[in-house]
């Protein structure tokens, strides 16, 4: 097992003194923009600072040695798709949960990119904002377990596959894999043999071990015709690829497996990879005149009330969200704790079929 690496050092005002040929309490003055010292030793002050990458502490307790008190959570995707997606909604309430008991605060912010999330977590290891981070979303090429190695912030990685590289950082997971092969499974002991996974955010690693999983479980049974194409996990997308695969069109932009749909071979099931995306699935198959499920089958990844309060119900894949929050948050006090990083594996999914999933008859109008 590899080594960790050492954290990096915060740069302090003695650092600043030193590299500026000043004393301490000059600096003190210079930062703090009090009289005392000349505006060249206060420039001069202030650009080392900045050479360094000093920032201020940001609470008065952090001074005293006591720690942040706080935890941050970074979340790297579109803000308009947030609002509809119960999932994270359900994550932050059972982190929350937690947090409060230990009276910990959270500290969330959502930015563009991973880039802007590693900057984000930059600014707050120097401004001594957090005493450790939530991360959310794991890629398959990603650059954050590397940095908060790098920075020594504790970090509990949520969604993401154990990893061996990374031994100081917690994991809690969820077997993506088992969940859609237990979905295959039931879509195809009801005779479907074209399916569509309607995916979340390209990169993600979860996504891409549903589609792995897809692909490998379609091989096994002899299924040609079944695709996965990526979206944005918003209700928009979820209805526009409905659509075009639907009427036979061109799954575009992240098809994946070539991701032609020509007018012989429209799908007898639609797998979405959550339930705002399904419900907007349904609307817009019924739109078409397809019947939900006599044309088409329907199951979506995420359970929630969304998915029980349109006709017909939903099949979805259901698992205790909330709960998934509380196990990361408490590996998180046990690493602030001085415990040690662990990988904990939570509950797969369990589908419960409902009204939207039935066996496949003579296939979509048209087909």
């Amino acid at each position: 097992m590899p080594a960790k690496r050492s954290p990096a050092r915060r740069p302090t005002m003695k650092d600043i003194a030193q590299r500026a040929g000043v004393s301490e309490s000059a600096v003190s003055f210079a930062l703090n923009d009090r009289p005392g010292v000349s505006e060249i030793t206060r420039d001069r002050v202030r650009r080392v600072a900045e050479q360094l990458g000093w920032r201020p502490s940001t609470a008065a307790r952090q001074l005293s040695g006591e720690g942040a008190a706080t935890v941050g959570l970074v979340l790297a995707r579109p803000a308009d798709t947030l609002g509809v997606d119960s999932f994270f909604l359900q994550l932050i309430s059972g982190i929350q949960e937690v947090l409060a008991e230990r009276h910990l605060g959270l500290l969330f912010q959502v930015v563009e990119d991973v880039d802007d999330e590693c900057a984000v977590y930059r600014r707050w290891w120097a401004e001594h904002r957090v005493d450790g981070v939530l991360v959310v979303d794991p890629r398959t090429d990603d650059a954050r377990p590397d940095l908060l190695d790098e920075l020594g912030l504790p970090a509990v990685v949520i969604g993401g596959a154990p990893d061996a590289r990374h031994p100081g950082l917690s994991t809690v997971w969820a077997d993506d894999a088992g969940a859609m092969a237990a979905v295959v499974d039931e879509l195809s002991a009801l005779g479907h043999r074209r399916i569509v996974h309607i995916a979340g955010l390209p990169g993600l690693a979860h996504t891409e071990r549903r589609i792995r999983t897809l692909r490998a479980e379609a091989d096994r049974r002899g299924l040609a015709e079944v695709r996965s194409v990526t979206t944005d996990y918003s209700d928009a997308e979820g209805a526009a690829v409905t659509r075009r695969v639907l009427e036979g069109g061109v799954l575009e932009g992240g098809a994946l497996d070539g991701g032609v749909v020509q007018g012989g071979s429209r799908p007898t099931a639609l797998i979405y990879d959550n339930d705002v995306m399904a419900v907007a699935g349904v609307a817009a198959a019924t739109e078409l005149g397809f019947s939900v499920p006599g044309d088409v089958s329907v199951v979506a990844w995420e359970d929630s009330a969304l998915c029980r309060m349109v006709k017909p119900w939903l099949s979805a894949l259901s698992r205790d969200t909330v709960e998934f929050g509380r196990t990361a948050a408490k590996e998180l006090t046990s690493l602030l704790d001085g415990g040690p990083a662990r990988a904990v594996r939570v509950p797969v999914p369990r589908l419960i079929s409902r009204e939207s999933t039935g066996p496949c008859g003579a296939g979509p109008r048209g087909a």
